[in-house]
């Protein structure tokens, strides 16, 4: 027999088992484990351990993936290249060039000897393949360089979808210890140990577990949590979240063999077959019409298409009940539907202004497409037909086929294809750049709308602070000690009592190791707080692992987790001697509302009066929050059988009622009051400085105790002295906010939260309604662009609301993560500030590129426009046309959109949500560079070939093939075109066009390479490209003319902006 490390390579239990036991839920779920030897029996079938886990060895590890699968699902396979080119054939303004060119290329081919247009020589007739060539050629780099974009930009996507997979990690037992691993080397046979806020990895089999509830509605619809235990319901699901508690699980499927991997499976297949099925059902369609000639029948039959073919979110669940297939099926429409809106609320900010923009460029390209080749094809008409009295002849149509592609060419250079290049290249430049910020954007467009930001909702723990927490302060036994105690000092029952109550009522997943090399500090696992208490437990001498092993978490009674509800965690374990023993920890005030005894010096037992409260509270927890300290209080109860103290309950033989919480824990005796630090990020003073200045109003919602608050948003600077601003505790948030029915109203908020800075004891509740409140407000004159800070489960809601979510990587939970646009992997305040930066860069970006493409735009349209009304035929051909439009669009786009980002981006306050994309000081270097590029254009076409001593290219000598005189207007134009990317460069005015040139090579390489090409079409292009090469003299002239704009830009410079008519925005 065949072995693996010493044992039989084969499972006593097979895959298809596995995969029939997860299909079963509760009471069915139980009895099919039962039916398999139980729990502990199909560990052994496994090869595992429940308490060592697996050995990790990478032999047995690859044998399990060999055997059961790995813990991925394979992504739908990108687009091929070819797809891609095919996709970008489907332009319709291409399509168009492309057919023309086609038409003008097989009349160039063939021409009847008898019907030669007595206009045209033989050089002209000639060369019509070659422009028509040249076109399709061009056509051909169009298409390819689109593609290729789509192509990077698709990689782009996905190397960042594997960037995020790859962050998220998950912890397992591996010979005996807690390692975190990435999801995807998660393999069957696994422990697990599973918390709050946890998207689980894999299916699984409860172990252990405390006080679990798991949101299984990605997988059934269902809304409500549904709680889990080892007893009643030990199924957990891979694609579910960890609302509350914490346990471990046996892993017994992964990948494509789990419940999520199934459904994905089956989705891939139903909308592959629901595709196949609608074209099917299009090609009978319309070949129906085409038989009975009815209009209506093809809707008909598209139609109804959906309703035949299941749709993918209700594809039923495997093996499960009809009932609950239907409900189920139901209820995922409904998630269907949400989900399709789920993600982005509304267009960005920067996406509805482009839509805008490019509707309005595309509508006037197309009137003066069409104008022009009305007029040219009317001019030709008049001038053959009725002054020359020509009669027809076949080599016309060519004519008018030029006239057309002039027009389509016309349309092509005005409308702005380059924008959604821009705005693509611009924003994965950024990501890309923004992941070295410590900013993992997960939703392209979060990077832009930060850029609009006008407030931030900060989380204070770890974000504002360090989130390394030790304990300065503690009271015990009427002592308040602001420096660690002696365990000596304290009366030894209170310590042992103290000792115990952190070790067991700390998540076993929180604990302190040795810190990294080279570091006197020791790392912090898990919960900070937890993490102080456990510090506090070492500084006093002692080891809380050594309890722990004593008190494995299998021996707990019951475990109240902790939640923001609660605001406290309570442990039930067994007391020595019978009975039971309440260990609770929480904030200081919630937890001595439920105190009636307290420990009092030399460890006497006292009756906790309301008067020791209320002076506890202001001698101790006040100062201590004052300081900026958060207050936790640790407190126990006794449950015995036998004779009960004043402080114990007597139970009987029934077992006290666990379910009655509230009942359980009150009555408590207080242990102790610590105070715990945790300082304020050096950084954050600064980057709040930075917000303010910037126009971006910082608010702080926290948890903790107001006091506590207020002296942290003191210390960040989100409030000043002598400043008008409100510090609000929840309740008297929602008193303020709600009316006597209890709902919230928006005019009411709109009293509150443009003064609000700092939010404190608040719910995440709280949170979201503030965040809803500030985006639903009119109060301003611009709608607020909202980012938020978040981490944990319960701040999903606001996340998704806020314009823009981030999620903390090292604190923050998946469910956080999940629904957050942006990702903080350093969870610093200060990293949201570069997102600002980078948010604005972009914008900026654009503008840039906008500024650069509409002078092109205005220049070349008109000249070809006034060219067809003056000269019946434009100066600038289509290939010329197509060429320029290269430039302007793919190239410069490419150039433009990848400049980096400077610290003067945030001296200004944000553009707002209605402020128009092209500012007046934008549309004044329009203009004014269109003057100066038509004066130049108009004056060579006009005057040009006197001046420069060179034979006219306008009327009759225009049908000669190329000449000089248009090949400089052409040249004149691409040098203004080119020298005009520098002034582009600036939108707010700057006169220093050249700043910060150098810190962006592909700027200056693309400029360089688009001048030597440009050198190359106009002394060898010749027919191609109806240049004629031109000498050293007139290449000077080109160069002057092109080095003027530079000049002429400072000329515009200095005209004041603020005399221009607000109409030119």
């Amino acid at each position: 027999m065949a072995t693996i490390e010493g044992r039989p390579a084969q499972y006593g239990i097979t895959l298809k088992q596995l995969r029939d036991l997860m299909d079963h839920r509760g009471p069915e779920g139980i009895a099919k484990i039962n039916e398999l030897g139980g729990v502990q029996e199909i560990c052994k079938k496994l090869y595992t351990s429940p308490s060592e886990g697996l050995s990790g060895s990478e032999v047995d590890i690859a044998h399990r993936r060999e055997t059961f699968g790995s813990n991925s699902i394979p992504p739908k396979p990108p687009k091929t290249f070819l797809i891609l080119v095919w996709e970008a054939l489907q332009d319709a303004t291409l399509i168009i060039l492309e057919v023309a060119a086609i038409v003008s290329l097989a009349l160039a081919l063939y021409q009847p000897k008898d019907e030669t247009d007595a206009n045209v020589d033989e050089s002209e007739e000639s060369s019509g393949w070659i422009e028509a060539m040249a076109i399709l050629l061009s056509v051909i780099v169009v298409v390819l360089v689109t593609a290729f974009n789509d192509y990077s930009k698709e990689r782009q996507f996905r190397g960042l979808q594997s960037k995020i997979e790859g962050e998220h990690k998950f912890s397992v037992i591996r010979q005996g210890e807690v390692k975190q691993i990435p999801v995807s080397d998660i393999v069957v046979g696994d422990i697990c140990q599973i918390k709050y806020g946890d998207l689980l990895p894999a299916d699984g089999i409860l172990i252990q577990s405390n006080d679990l509830k798991v949101d299984e509605s990605s997988l059934t619809g269902e809304s409500d949590h549904v709680k889990k235990g080892e007893k009643f319901d030990p199924m957990v699901l891979s694609g579910t979240h960890v609302m509350e508690g914490s346990g471990k699980m046996l892993v017994t499927a992964v990948g494509v063999n789990s419940q999520a991997g199934i459904i994905f499976t089956l989705l891939g297949a139903a909308v592959d077959q629901q595709e196949a099925e609608l074209k099917k059902m299009k090609k009978e369609a319309k070949k129906m019409k085409k038989k009975k000639g009815s209009p209506g029948e093809e809707d008909n039959v598209t139609g109804n298409s959906h309703m035949n073919s299941p749709s993918p979110a209700t594809v039923p669940h495997k093996k499960e009940p009809a009932r609950k297939q239907e409900e189920s099926a139901k209820e995922n429409n409904v998630n269907t539907t949400e989900a399709s809106k789920s993600h982005k609320k509304e267009k960005s900010v920067l996406q509805a202004k482009l839509t805008k923009l490019a509707i309005q460029i595309g509508y006037a390209g197309s009137t003066i497409a069409v104008l022009t080749v009305v007029i040219l094809m009317t001019q030709f008409c008049i001038q053959t037909f009725v002054i020359e009295q020509m009669p027809w002849k076949v080599a016309y149509v060519n004519s008018f086929v030029r006239h057309v592609i002039i027009g389509v060419t016309v349309l092509v250079v005005a409308v702005p294809e380059g924008l959604p290049l821009a705005v693509t290249l611009s924003l994965a430049y950024s990501v890309k750049k923004m992941m070295k910020d410590n900013n993992l954007v997960r939703h392209l467009d979060a990077c832009e709308t930060m850029g609009n930001a006008t407030a931030i909702c900060s989380d204070k723990t770890g974000t504002l602070t360090t989130n390394r927490m030790t304990v300065v302060q503690s009271y015990i036994c009427e002592q308040l000690c602001k420096t660690m105690p002696k365990f000596s000092d304290i009366p030894s029952q209170v310590g042992n009592l103290i000792i115990q109550g952190i070790s067991v009522n700390c998540a076993y997943t929180s604990r302190i190791m040795p810190g990294d090399e080279g570091s006197d500090l020791p790392k912090q696992v898990g919960n900070k707080t937890e993490c102080a208490l456990l510090g506090f437990v070492l500084g006093l001498g002692k080891n809380y692992q050594t309890i722990r092993d004593d008190y494995p978490e299998e021996t707990f009674t019951r475990v109240y987790t902790f939640n923001s509800v609660r605001k406290s965690m309570s442990t039930v374990i067994p007391r020595q001697g019978g009975g039971y023993r309440l260990y609770t920890k929480g904030a200081s005030e919630i937890i001595l509302n439920k105190c009636a005894f307290i420990y009092g010096h030399d460890g006497r037992l006292e009756k906790f009066t309301r008067d020791m409260q209320e002076r506890l509270l202001k001698q101790v927890i006040e100062p201590m929050a004052c300081d900026g300290l958060r207050t936790i209080c640790i407190a126990f109860k006794d449950f015995v059988p036998g004779k009960a103290e004043i402080n114990q309950v007597h139970i009987e033989k029934n077992e006290p009622h666990w379910d009655d919480e509230d009942n359980i824990v009150s009555n408590l005796t207080c242990l102790c009051v610590v105070g715990i630090e945790d300082p304020v990020r050096p950084e954050v003073p600064d980057a709040i400085r930075k917000c303010q200045r910037a126009g971006i109003t910082v608010r702080m919602v926290t948890g903790d105790n107001v006091n506590t608050a207020r002296s942290i948003a003191t210390k960040c600077g989100i409030v000043k002295p002598n400043e008008d601003f409100l510090i609000l505790e929840g309740k008297e948030f929602n008193r303020r906010i709600r009316d006597s029915s209890g709902e919230v109203q928006q005019h009411l908020l709109d009293k509150v939260w443009p003064k609000l800075r700092v939010l404190a004891r608040s719910s995440p509740t709280d949170k979201y309604t503030l965040v809803k409140g500030i985006i639903d407000s009119n109060v301003s004159e611009n709608r607020e662009v909202v980012a938020v800070t978040g981490d944990g489960t319960n701040d999903g809601p606001a996340l998704k609301k806020a314009d823009v979510g981030f999620a903390m990587g090292i604190a923050g939970t998946d469910v956080a993560k999940e629904a957050s646009d942006i990702i903080l992997t350093d969870d610093n305040f200060s990293s949201i500030v570069k997102a600002v930066m980078w948010g604005r860069n972009v914008y900026d970006s654009i503008a840039k590129f906008l500024q650069f493409q509409l002078t092109v735009n205005v220049v070349a349209v008109i000249v070809a426009f006034i060219g067809a009304c003056a000269v019946q035929d434009s100066p600038l051909k289509a290939v010329q046309m197509l060429w320029v439009n290269l430039i302007m669009d793919t190239l410069a786009s490419l150039a433009l959109a990848t400049e980096m980002p400077t610290p003067d981006l945030l001296l200004r306050k944000p553009y707002g949500r209605t402020k128009p994309l092209i500012s007046r000081t934008m549309m004044k270097n329009i203009l004014g560079q269109a003057v100066y590029q038509l004066t130049v254009i108009f004056g060579l076409l006009f005057v040009g070939d006197r001046i420069l001593d060179i034979e006219p290219g306008r009327g009759a000598n225009a049908t000669h093939g190329p000449t000089q005189h248009f090949t400089i207007i052409f040249n004149s134009f691409v040098m203004m075109t080119l020298f005009n990317e520098f002034n582009a460069r600036k939108i707010h005015g700057q006169r220093n066009v050249f700043e910060g040139i150098f810190t962006n090579p592909i700027f200056y390489t693309i400029w360089f390479g688009t001048c030597l090409a440009q050198v190359v079409i106009v002394q060898y292009g010749k027919m191609a490209f109806s240049t004629k090469g031109l000498t050293l003299e007139q290449w000077l002239w080109c160069l002057f003319f092109g080095l003027g704009t530079l000049l002429w830009g400072q000329l515009v410079t200095t005209i004041p902006t603020r005399k221009l008519p607000k109409i030119l925005s």
